[in-house]
């Protein structure tokens, strides 16, 4: 059961669009609002969903039009962030994590940047892009637990970490491009990629600073 909103209930406003078929809802917690959402959001055929928290002065627009998901927090001088979306199932999770942690419940969700032009540059550059901006050894960490977290796996051995579990070279490149960089970061051991494997798997070995971070998001 999702944990109700307090002091709540939560007021939240969804359209499409520039700000058409408004509709306003009353809910207690995420779980009933996401369903609302769900509702509004598989009943239309639009370009532009938004979803508005003006209480919070955050808002979340998703674009399926474009394969962008956009958020944005603050009234006065907003910070909006742009993220690709890669997948059409990305857009109600994007959705639901909005509604349970706002703005910041979208941090770990993927690459996101604060130009909308840097999502068209090369994946490669948008990946050593965003690993740029994790300058701490615990946001590096983190940022290379969620990479795992979609697609990693642990050697059988116990002795790796393996990123791009059977992926080819030609996906994800940005995330590729990513970790890599993260990796050199932290200095982790990388390992040539066994026979057999696929092209685009990173393995590296373990290490303990690892381990938390990754049981988080297992």
């Amino acid at each position: 059961m999702a944990r109700p909103y307090a002091p709540g209930p939560k007021h939240f406003t969804f359209g499409v669009g520039d700000g058409d078929e408004l509709r306003q809802v009353v809910v207690a917690d995420p779980q009933e609002a996401y369903v609302e959402f769900s509702t509004y959001f598989r009943g239309r055929d639009a370009d532009t969903y938004r979803i508005e928290d003006e209480a919070a002065g955050q808002s979340l627009v998703l674009m399926p039009g474009e394969g962008v998901i956009a958020r944005t927090e603050g009234a006065d001088g907003p910070r909006t962030e742009y993220l690709l979306a890669g997948r059409a199932n990305r857009y109600l999770p994007s959705a639901m994590l909005f509604f349970e942690n706002g703005y910041r419940g979208l941090d770990h969700f993927g690459q996101w940047f604060s130009g909308r032009a840097d999502l068209d540059a090369p994946p490669e550059t948008r990946g050593a892009a965003r690993a740029a901006t994790l300058t701490t050894e615990a946001a590096a960490i983190e940022g290379l637990a969620r990479i795992w977290a979609d697609s990693g796996i642990e050697d059988p051995s116990g002795r790796f970490h393996v990123f791009f579990d059977s992926c080819d070279a030609d996906q994800d490149r940005a995330e590729r491009a990513e970790a890599l960089k993260l990796i050199a970061f932290l200095g982790l051991e990388r390992v040539d990629t066994p026979a057999g494997a696929a092209d685009g798997e990173v393995w590296v070995r373990t290490d303990p600073r690892l381990d938390a971070a990754f049981e988080r998001w297992s």
